[in-house]
């Protein structure tokens, strides 16, 4: 390689490093102006609400009137039965306990808060799954949900046709706190109209006849619950000829993993239509999408929990989604993601619409218990028939196989990098092969390329020393791209396993020699700085894949018979074989310490398999073989003759322009 193809490559590095630079800064600024663009709308929005409030209490007043005067009878002054009301909520009533906190439920598998002001699901505490945390540092249980920013919302028309939201007001239940450990059990949360209270005395318990009410069952050991939101006898305070509502769904997610960047960039809304066809939004930047037909699901997906809301009275009708992804430098939110979601019932006195709700791991072998598609959330190469069928057929199984017998997960991988290389070891061995008889043809080809030592100058000479090769191989019953086709039937379980392991939540947080976390990078060196495109740590197992790349590129280069072309294209083409390793080390030094781990086995067995294979195959004896295939007469293909035809009109063509 010259000086100067070094130069320009080294050109091309910095203008490429350049770029990334620039647009990541253009992303950054567009994706703030986005989140301060919807933050504006939320205030915009926020303030119409209190404005129709207002509205409604003033439409309402003569009600109020009505409450107050029993309040007052019963001893309770009018104006602190007014202050107990608020603005937003005079068409309901607020029960006694309204200030006793949130409603909590516990199962074996996670702890749930539930919010009174609005009745909606606030937080979810994992028992069994920890965030990240430093070494020799106590994990916290994961929370996916935290806060009042995460909230389900229904608006509500009243009669009046004024709308107060679900989420102001207040709902009681009669068992605020709940254990299930052995049988399923069920919250209930209920929000009763005003004037249903029997006296103004605030310890007085609200006639049972009009609520609307929020159902939630439990099951001790599952990850999923029971979601019905129920109208009895609400007809007298509901916009009655509306019977389709809106169910919106807000979530901030955080980060609960190593790296935050490839987190983020693994999250995203996923959805399933009514054809049963699984999709998402954009992973990588801010997107929405309506929906003017049907949803059976939709789910909220972090790299490894969803929480999935799944319709099952029917389906959702229409729906709107939208994920927004925060300023590159925040560190902490993953992403916000919202879902409005349309349903309907069929009266307000007895109707109810019924769902179910999934947060927990987004693990293959869990999902797809559910048989909804759930599993699509895994990212496996849906979109690709062979990655998914290596992913759902071959690696899954044996990888689930050898975890039922609870050894470690490096040892696991080694186990299927040596299964799989045993699977693909007839075409490892045609690959071999179809090389060796390239080096076995050496002094033929080199002597071609003294018959013609003028084919990098002139064309017509090149098409004859084409020909002439051809014939040659096509004579020793040898073809170059039999070696070429076998590699790429490797590639889809090569790109299969790039898949796989980052996605996989068997790994998580399961340690392996000094790598702490198989599904993160495993860092032996902190830096204190950031290199562009590598990052600010050092990856072991990523720098020992690319020093055993680059061997094994020698080692192929040293067995391989140079190409036909000129001596600068020879050296051009190794040196690009060379820089490909050191690429491959920019981009996987933060990238899950299973799958470098798992490339730095496979070339391992990879020299461990030529090896057997130079001891099989006798450079001489093959070489013997190819000169007696060349002695015996050649029956050409149709093919062939199509080829050697067409090379004919090329290079007739070729003398007529010469001639001009």
């Amino acid at each position: 390689m010259d000086k100067n193809t070094i130069i320009g490559l080294l050109l091309i590095f910095a203008l490429f490093m350049g770029f990334s630079f620039y647009t990541s800064q253009k992303n950054a600024k567009h994706r703030e102006q986005v989140e301060k663009e919807r933050m504006e709308q939320e205030l915009r929005a926020r303030e119409d609400s209190i404005a129709n409030a207002v509205a409604v209490s003033m439409a309402d007043q003569q009600n109020l009137n009505d409450t107050s005067t029993v309040a007052t009878a019963a001893g309770t002054p009018a104006a602190e039965t007014q202050k107990k009301l608020p603005l937003y909520a005079v068409a309901f009533q607020m029960p006694a306990d309204a200030q006793n906190g949130d409603f909590t439920v516990e199962t074996n598998k996670a702890i749930y808060s539930f919010a009174r002001q609005g009745g909606y699901l606030k937080r979810i505490e994992m028992k069994e799954a920890y965030k990240f945390a430093p070494k020799d540092s106590v994990k916290p249980h994961v929370v996916l949900f935290d806060g009042d920013a995460n909230s389900i919302n229904i608006a509500l028309m009243l009669k009046n046709q004024a709308t107060v939201h679900s989420k102001d007001l207040t709902f009681s239940s009669e068992t605020p706190n709940l254990v299930v450990t052995k049988d399923s059990a069920t919250l209930s949360l209920k929000v009763y109209p005003a004037g249903t209270v029997q006296s103004g005395d605030s310890t007085a318990a609200p006639v049972k006849d009009s609520y609307i009410e929020y159902l939630y069952t439990f099951y001790p050991n599952e990850y999923h619950f029971g979601y019905k939101i129920n109208f009895v006898n609400m007809a007298d305070y509901l916009y009655a000829n509306n019977l389709a509502y809106t169910l919106d769904w807000n979530a901030q997610l955080s980060c609960q993993e190593r790296n935050c960047q490839i987190e983020r960039d693994m999250s995203t809304v996923y959805y399933m239509d009514n054809v049963d066809d699984v999709d998402n939004l954009d992973e990588r930047k801010s997107d929405k999408k309506d929906f003017s037909s049907p949803l059976k699901w939709v789910g909220f997906k972090q790299q490894f929990f969803t929480s999935t809301l799944i319709a099952q009275s029917g389906e959702f009708s229409t729906a709107a989604l939208e994920v927004t992804t925060p300023a590159k430098n925040e560190t902490q939110l993953l992403k916000t993601m919202e879902a409005q979601l349309d349903f309907s019932v069929s009266d307000l006195n007895s109707g109810s619409f019924d769902m179910m709700m999934y947060m927990g791991p987004s693990q293959y072998k869990l999902l797809k218990e559910y048989d909804l598609k759930l599993e699509r959330q895994v990212p496996l190469g849906w979109g690709f028939f062979l990655l998914q069928w290596c992913n759902r057929y071959i690696i899954i199984p044996v990888f689930n196989w050898l975890e039922s017998y609870g050894i470690s997960y490096g040892i696991i991988i080694l186990i299927l990098s040596l299964f799989i290389k045993l699977l693909v070891t007839p075409v490892n061995y045609k690959t071999y092969l179809s090389s060796a008889k390239m080096r076995a043809l050496k002094p033929e080809v080199d002597a071609l390329s003294k018959r013609y030592p003028k084919a990098d100058q002139n064309q017509d000479e090149m098409m004859k020393k084409q020909q002439a090769t051809m014939a040659l191989y096509k004579s020793a019953k040898a073809s170059p791209m039999a070696g070429c086709l076998p590699a790429l039937i490797q590639m889809p379980i090569l790109i299969a396993m790039y898949r796989f392991f980052p996605s996989a939540y068997e790994l998580r947080q399961k340690s392996f020699l000094w790598a702490d976390d198989l599904s993160s990078y495993d860092s032996i060196l902190d830096l204190s700085f950031n290199i562009p495109l590598y990052g600010n740590h050092v990856s072991l197992f990523t720098l020992l894949m690319t020093i055993s790349t680059i061997a094994y590129t020698y080692m192929n280069n040293k067995l391989m018979s140079p190409a036909t072309g000129n001596n600068d294209q020879q050296k051009m083409m190794k040196w690009m074989m060379y820089i490909m390793p050191i690429m491959f080390l920019f981009m996987f030094n933060s990238f899950a310490s299973a799958l470098t781990y798992y490339y730095l086995l496979i070339n391992l067995i990879t020299f461990a398999q030529n090896g057997i294979f130079m001891l099989t195959v006798k450079q001489d004896k093959l070489r013997a073989q190819l000169l007696e295939n060349m002695k015996q007469p050649v029956k050409k293909s149709k093919w062939q003759l199509r080829m050697e035809e067409m090379m004919k009109q090329q290079q007739q063509l070729a003398k007529q322009q010469g001639r001009k």
